[in-house]
């Protein structure tokens, strides 16, 4: 068991509900791995509590915290100082306070997606992707693939929600939500940002029949970890990319803002979170 003393560095995650999150899970299996005294909490906060949380977190030594649904905006109304990417965001899932008082924050979920797919080998420059969705999750991989000198092209069952992105990124084009399918030949890697597929939610029926044969499918939802989509990619004999890592991936900054090891996703660790979802 690790112990925690008066000295410890403490972050958390906030949002609501937050039973779901397994970001708990995997800092403290990084905290455990590296013996840090520390420790790295849940807390439910209420949207209309949530910037004076922040600043008692700020008062009582919290070294910084992770936000997620429905905080991510407020928390950006709450910086300081923000990056480029949390500027295109409009939104963070990362903060930790400077010891004069100052709150950072950034946006890793794009960045985290981008190192997920290069740990399974896959390059970016040059390549033709299409999205899946126009929402925050669409936003911000949208925005670190363009980083990586990716061509995207973007789909949406809302058309305006699609032209809002291109426009806002000033980048990529739009194919129709009906006729996407009709097109993935042309596209070297397919990426679903929507819920489709998720537990709970609605189906992924969409067929693949038209991609082709060097087409790379992945997906940003890990609960399935396998989805129906990539279950459909599989079958077809496509490689495929699972979600799970992009969580893990995007926890290493926070991780090493606040603790001071930069951590790494591993084998052990991935197994250790994918465990959790079958409970």
């Amino acid at each position: 068991m690790q112990i925690i003393t008066g000295k410890a560095k403490i972050a958390a995650v906030l949002g609501w509900p937050i039973e779901h999150s397994r970001s708990p899970l995997l800092h403290n299996f990084w905290l455990q791995r590296h013996q840090i005294d520390g420790a790295y909490i849940p807390l439910a906060v209420k949207a209309e509590d949530f910037k004076d949380v922040i600043q008692t977190m700020k008062a009582a030594g919290f070294k910084g915290c992770n936000v997620t649904i429905p905080h991510k905006e407020a928390a950006y109304q709450c910086c300081d100082i923000v990056d480029e990417t949390a500027k295109k965001m409009g939104s963070v899932n990362t903060l930790w306070f400077t010891e004069d008082g100052k709150i950072c924050g950034t946006s890793t979920d794009g960045d985290g997606f981008v190192a997920n797919l290069k740990d399974a080998g896959i390059t970016l420059t040059n390549k033709k992707i299409l999205i899946l969705g126009a929402g925050g999750a669409a936003r911000s991989v949208a925005y670190s693939l363009l980083q990586e000198n990716a061509q995207i092209t973007i789909t949406n069952r809302t058309l305006e929600r699609a032209e809002q992105l291109v426009q806002d990124l000033n980048s990529g084009r739009i194919i129709d939500w009906q006729s996407w399918t009709k097109e993935l030949g042309s596209f070297d890697l397919l990426v679903n940002t929507t819920s489709l597929g998720m537990e709970g939610k609605e189906d992924f029926q969409f067929d693949l029949q038209n991609a082709s044969k060097n087409l790379v499918v992945t997906d940003i939802v890990y609960v399935p970890r396998i989805t129906p989509l990539l279950k459909a990619a599989e079958q077809k004999g496509l490689k495929t990319v699972e979600g799970l890592g992009m969580l893990l991936h995007q926890a290493r900054l926070g991780f090493s803002k606040w603790f001071g090891v930069d951590p790494i996703v591993d084998h052990e660790l991935t197994e250790f979170v994918a465990n959790s979802l079958k409970k």
